[in-house]
């Protein structure tokens, strides 16, 4: 899991988390508020991620650095 922050109309910017799920694990509106209520309950509650976009990967570069860029750019896309 990886976190950012996306643009968004009402707050200015939202966390996002962007989310690689473990094979067999379903993404759906549950594991979305399961993942959330985890968050919660880990770090601050005003701080958990609004936003949870799950992806097949990560963006990594050849030496697997993650392309923090083209997270940024798939949250200004959506």
């Amino acid at each position: 899991m990886r976190c950012g922050r996306a643009p968004d109309a009402e707050r200015g910017q939202v966390v996002t988390a962007y989310v690689v799920l473990r094979e067999g694990v379903e993404a759906s509106d549950a594991t979305r508020a399961a993942l959330q209520d985890y968050v919660k309950r880990q770090i601050a509650p005003y701080k958990y991620p609004r936003r949870i976009v799950f992806v097949p990967a990560l963006p990594r570069t050849e030496t697997g650095k993650l392309q923090r860029f083209r997270l940024r750019q798939m949250a200004e896309q959506s």
